[in-house]
């Protein structure tokens, strides 16, 4: 019998070891410090429950009990698996007071903890940034230890990261607007070490966050060159610039069910030419540049067979792209348009208008596509800005 699909059959797969996301070891820290609370003991190690039936327990890295102030503080160390997950070895602290009857969970943000900047998030403006799912778990945790030991349930819960703001500047918090430190995450409390999934899900929270601020025109691009070859031509603010690295697929599939109006797609040459050929994931070890396929292109653009047999065997698509620049074939322009048909063949009518840019390491512009979508296409206006034609009287 074949194994399904999802994180568990990846798992028996590739057999890595799982970790706990932080929405889990702040929920095992609250758990744990609420305990304390009301029993005047720390257990360590701690046992949570988490969404899918799991029961871990996490040991304890440091705990501190204040019962003439009505606060304790558990820590948990991170352990991310096999995943090469930022938060690895992290410290995730949650503070608990006791609160006055009635008062509910309160959640707050403690040094290293983000807070919620911009709309577009699952969570307020304003808000400390720790997701619904763990703020579900630990509200049900502290639920259980209050109905166990005869606590009224009503707590501040304040959950803080050690090197947390450090450590959020290798994380995409700062562009969709979480600022002073890490997110809380999680929403079955396992670290899959894929590390793929957290990047696409940063991409569908970046495109949230763009069309929550009202923005009409995003961009997907491959890398750090990429984004400033788009924000240049375009003159588009840092909240419509999507990270997607190799996940062109994931940003096509998300646009496609969260439409925008304009969805401009901008990266190397070689990766843009595996887009053209079909391939929706970019990575090197899951795709390649196939220069038959660039070669076959060029004949289109005018190629003499000569030339053609030169692509094929160049040894990389640049290489292949120099030769054509050098006979007058525009092999960019004609990577970036069959790009840009690929993409709107995926986005299956969505009311997207696409277009693609590819560039060279430096930033050098060495493709570029019309703009089109399902009202046909149009070229570049002045500046080289594009405009969609005007709508029909």
């Amino acid at each position: 019998m074949t194994s399904g699909g999802g994180r568990e059959a990846q798992l028996k797969h590739t057999g890595l070891r799982p970790g706990w996301t932080t929405g889990a070891c702040a929920t095992a820290a609250t758990t744990a410090a609420y305990t304390a609370l009301l029993t005047g003991d720390f257990p360590d190690p701690v046992t949570i429950t988490l969404p899918k039936g799991q029961t871990p327990s996490f040991a304890l890295t440091a705990e501190s009990l204040d019962a003439a102030a009505g606060t304790a503080t558990a820590a948990v160390t991170k352990d991310a698996g096999d995943d090469p997950d930022v938060t690895h070895g992290a410290v995730i602290r949650s503070t608990v007071r006791l609160l006055p009857a009635g008062s509910g969970v309160v959640f707050r943000a403690g040094e290293g903890v983000g807070t919620v900047t911009l709309p577009g998030l699952p969570l307020e403006v304003g808000e400390p940034a720790i997701n619904p799912v763990p703020r579900q778990l630990m509200r049900a945790h502290v639920a259980e230890v209050a109905a166990r030991h005869g606590g009224g349930g009503d707590v501040e819960i304040t959950v803080s990261v050690d090197h947390g703001a450090e450590i959020a500047r290798s994380t995409w918090n700062p562009r969709i607007g979480i600022l002073g430190g890490l997110s809380i995450l999680g929403t079955t409390g396992v670290v899959v070490p894929y590390s793929c999934s957290a990047w696409i899900d940063s991409i569908r929270r970046g495109v949230d966050v763009a069309r929550a601020g009202g923005l009409t025109h995003v961009a997907g691009c491959t890398g750090s060159t990429s984004e400033r070859t788009v924000a240049t031509l375009y003159d588009l603010p840092e909240i419509a610039l999507l990270d997607m690295g190799d996940f062109a697929g994931a940003v096509l599939k998300y646009v496609r069910r969260h439409p925008v109006d304009r969805l401009t797609i901008c990266g190397g040459f070689a990766k843009l030419s595996k887009l053209a050929a079909g391939h929706l994931d970019l990575h090197s070890a899951r795709s390649q540049v196939d220069k038959g396929f660039l070669a076959e292109l060029a004949r289109s653009g005018g190629a003499s067979e000569a030339l053609a047999a030169e692509i094929a065997d160049a040894n990389t698509g640049l290489a292949a792209l120099r030769l054509c620049e050098a006979a007058g074939v525009p092999l960019g322009d004609l990577v970036a348009a069959r790009a840009r048909d690929e993409a709107l063949t995926v986005l299956r009518g969505a009311p997207v208008a696409v277009d693609v840019i590819c560039i060279d390491r430096a930033g050098t512009v060495v493709g570029r596509s019309e703009t089109a979508g399902p009202g046909g296409s149009w070229g570049a206006g002045p500046a080289g800005l594009v405009s969609p034609p005007s709508p029909s009287p």
